[in-house]
């Protein structure tokens, strides 16, 4: 393997590196400038399954109103989860939370710094457990994500198909980790791989490591990495209810169960997931909304009803979720609870 990939690499990030607002651009390694592990854990959690435009305005708030890990940890669980709606996976911010009293409580308040101990953290996988040694401990750590994966696939040309080829490209970005400078190394080829070695349209000619890769103008090149076709999504279908107490300008909202799909999360009434078309009611349809989960789709028939109705409804037998939970919130007050992007459609939809 050839060292200069890397000294290509680094000089290239050096120039033409992003600016982020949790970043710390070590130029030519000779600031000898530290990140804040707060700033890098926070910034990796989020950005797990969402895109950066996306991440730096919940970034900005997230450190705006809970500037450190103790900040954090002592903020109540549904001031986070309010916080963090609408950036989606919410298992993310309720680790999240968990993780920041954790290393309150066993840390005293202070990152570790090894991936080995990081890895102990609620929420922290190897990917970030790699990520953060790295880039805030300067560690020597294999950190490969989406973008590493296509970068090594494309390099050495590899034949084999994503998700089996993961520990294959692992052993073969192992191979090109530098001998200093891991941090930036690291955020190198993730900045390599989103705004150079594109999925699609990658630009092979502006490539700083163009000559090592067997991939380089050839086009083919965004065909890799090679992967397994993915199995259609499961469609479900269910009735979801805007309940309304038009009297008191009023909605009636309930948290979902802790452990699931968006738990702990604020949502409007419905029925269990159907699998066949449902039967008609007499109220107001306000139409269908569309949502899509890691494995599922979700088709939500969006009636609007008030508290007779729901009441009929429910001594009519049809399976209405209503939790213990359930309350009545203004709903001029509804920006103040944890609605995830599902029902903000939802809401939309009724406010509309």
């Amino acid at each position: 393997m050839d060292l200069n990939f890397s000294k290509n690499l680094l000089a290239w990030y050096d120039k033409n590196g992003r600016e982020l607002p949790w970043r710390i651009k070590n130029y030519g390694g000779m600031q000898n400038l530290t990140p804040d592990p707060y700033s890098v854990w926070l910034s990796e959690i989020m950005l797990q399954q969402t895109v950066v435009a996306t991440v730096k305005d919940y970034y900005a708030k997230f450190t705006k109103k809970w500037p450190t890990v103790k900040d954090l940890a002592t903020a109540e669980q549904d001031e986070v989860l309010t916080a963090w709606a609408g950036l989606g996976y919410y298992a993310r911010a309720r680790n999240l939370h968990k993780c920041a009293q954790y290393i309150c409580d066993e840390f005293n308040g202070q990152f570790p710094t090894t991936e080995a101990e990081l890895l102990t953290l609620p929420g922290v996988g190897p990917y970030t457990a790699a990520a953060i040694a790295s880039i805030a401990f300067d560690q020597k750590a294999n950190v490969v994500d989406g973008n590493v994966e296509r970068i090594f696939s494309r390099v050495e040309k590899l034949e084999a198909e994503l998700p089996a080829a993961k520990p294959k490209i692992y052993e073969i970005a192992q191979k090109y980790l530098p001998k200093k400078r891991f941090g930036d190394y690291a955020q190198a080829l993730m900045d390599l791989g989103a705004t150079v070695c594109r999925p699609k349209n990658p630009l092979c000619e502006t490539c700083p490591v163009s000559r090592f890769c067997a991939l380089s103008g050839d086009e083919n090149v965004q065909n890799y990495p090679k992967k397994t076709p993915k199995k259609p999504k499961k469609q479900l279908k269910a009735h979801i209810f805007w309940v309304e107490n038009a009297k008191n300008n009023q909605v009636l909202l309930q948290k979902r169960a802790e452990k699931g799909l968006l738990g702990n999360m604020m949502e409007f009434p419905s029925t269990e997931w159907l699998n066949q078309d449902l039967d008609v009611l007499e109220v107001q349809n306000l139409g269908e909304v569309t949502h899509i989960f890691t494995h599922i789709k979700l088709v939500l028939s969006v009636w609007k009803i008030d508290q007779g109705q729901l009441q009929y409804m429910v001594e009519a037998g049809l399976a209405i979720n209503l939790l213990e939970s359930r309350k009545w919130i203004d709903i001029g007050k509804l920006d103040e609870y944890a609605l995830p992007s599902l029902m903000q459609k939802i809401r939309k939809l009724a406010e509309n």
